[in-house]
């Protein structure tokens, strides 16, 4: 039975494991809406949201009627002796020792308390309100961060991918030209630098192929983790690298006007201040009296043995109403420093909220000064590409024409190996200098 039990435990943890490892195609939403429902940190900020909630309630309720129920049992395993005279009429009469009461009681009450007026209690609501929307902000903050990253994560697996395709299309035909001027030379017509120049250049292509491959493992590990899938996960990528930099080319966005105060980073700075200004309110209110009502009722009964279960035990019942007022009158300047201390602290989130306009504005022109750019020189880097394969096949021709010099060849073939690394980072940089925009801005275009 024990080794049955151990093998359905392991069977269980297999099959989890596989089913996280499953493999799994992603465009780039696909992978955002993954991420957002898997990341760690998006499933905080949605825990933080419902413990704000319940907080929430947690002040309302201590405003709304609160009954509790108590019972007291007491055995008086010695009871107390109390002495009186034995004539009341005679001052010097003899002191008599007595016992009143009985050995056990038993009391079961119930008392329901009502808060009437507290101010406290009024900023107490208003507070859970904001804190609410503190929450709800941190967590938009929090999946516009985890988008942003994805978009990121996303993009440099992309070009990892096209950089090791570009690698080994240059490593093919660099192969080739080897293995055509290598008869070339051993025919005679052709030079041993020739040669050796192109080795040279295979042996960097071959270099930069083998970094490549491993920086697209490393890439796609980080796409996991960002996600929320195990580093190992096997993940498909469904999107092309030029397709999602045409996507994601919007002249109209760079050039749009945005509003500082629907940032997600203004209203957190807004609700800081809120919060400045409640906590003045509360330190004020501590000045004002706080009336509450109860009412309490319940049964007590007495007997020297334990009685209390026989159906002709006798509870004599009781009820009280009653009303309290507290009146703050003298502190020693203590709410008063309170006050002033609150009021300090509200000036000094005016002055950050203030400075957090200031910043986003900043921020925002800064990002799309970035974006533009990248957009502008994404079109220069494809235009040079196209001059560089141009030079590079004309520098190819002629040295297989023997009119040009391997060392030539070799210039043109960095120069296009540079123009298209360059053109790849170019098409990266236009699609996440977008999605910084849209993170400032906290908007996000489609």
């Amino acid at each position: 039975m024990k080794n049955k039990l151990i093998f359905f435990v392991c069977l269980c943890f297999t099959i989890t494991l596989v089913a996280q490892n499953e493999t799994k195609q992603f465009s780039l939403q696909e992978a955002i809406d993954y991420a957002l429902a898997h990341n760690t940190a998006a499933n905080g900020a949605a825990l933080d949201i419902e413990a704000a909630k319940k907080q929430k309630w947690e002040t309302i309720a201590t405003g709304l009627p609160q009954i509790d129920g108590n019972i007291d049992y007491q055995n008086f395993l010695k009871q107390q002796v109390t002495v009186i005279p034995s004539d009341f009429g005679n001052p010097n009469s003899e002191l008599v020792p007595v016992i009143f009461g009985t050995e056990q009681n038993v009391n079961a009450s119930a008392t329901l308390t009502q808060l009437i007026f507290d101010g406290s209690y009024i900023v107490g609501l208003q507070s859970a309100k904001v804190f609410l929307e503190i929450s709800k902000n941190a967590k938009t903050k929090t999946d516009l961060e985890i988008r942003n990253n994805v978009i990121n994560a996303y993009g440099n697996v992309l070009l990892a991918e096209k950089s090791v395709a570009i690698l080994e299309k240059n490593k093919a035909v660099l192969e080739k030209n080897l293995k055509e001027i290598t008869k070339i030379y051993e025919n005679g017509l052709e030079e041993e630098e020739s040669v050796q120049q192109l080795q040279i250049t295979l042996s960097g292509i071959k270099s930069h192929l083998n970094n490549s491959l491993r920086l697209k493992d490393v890439s796609y590990q980080m796409l996991n983790m960002t996600i929320g899938r195990p580093v190992d996960a096997t993940s498909i990528l469904t999107e092309d690298l030029e397709a999602l930099t045409s996507k994601n080319i919007d002249l109209n966005f760079a050039n749009a006007a945005f509003s500082i105060t629907s940032t997600v980073d203004y209203l957190i700075a807004e609700n800081d201040k809120t919060s400045k200004e409640l906590l003045v309110k509360l330190e004020r209110s501590r000045t004002l009296p706080t009336i509450g009502a109860f009412l309490s009722g319940g049964y007590t009964s007495f007997s020297n043995s334990f009685d209390f279960l026989k159906s002709d035990q006798d509870y004599f019942g009781y009820a009280v109403f009653g009303a309290n007022v507290k009146i703050p009158i003298f502190g020693s300047g203590l709410k008063s420093a309170r006050t002033q201390r609150a009021k300090i602290n509200l000036e000094k989130s005016k002055a950050e909220l203030s400075d957090t306009e200031q910043r986003i504005k900043l921020q925002i022109a800064k990002a799309k000064s970035d974006y533009q750019f990248a957009i502008e020189d994404f079109n220069n880097k494809k235009e040079n590409l196209n001059l560089a394969e141009r030079i590079e096949q004309k520098n190819q021709t002629k040295l297989f024409e023997g009119i040009g010099s391997s060392f030539e060849l070799r210039q043109a073939q960095v120069q296009l190996y540079s123009a298209q690394q360059e053109l790849l980072q170019a098409m990266l940089n236009v699609i996440t200098s977008k999605a910084t925009l849209e993170t400032i801005s906290n908007t996000i275009k489609n």
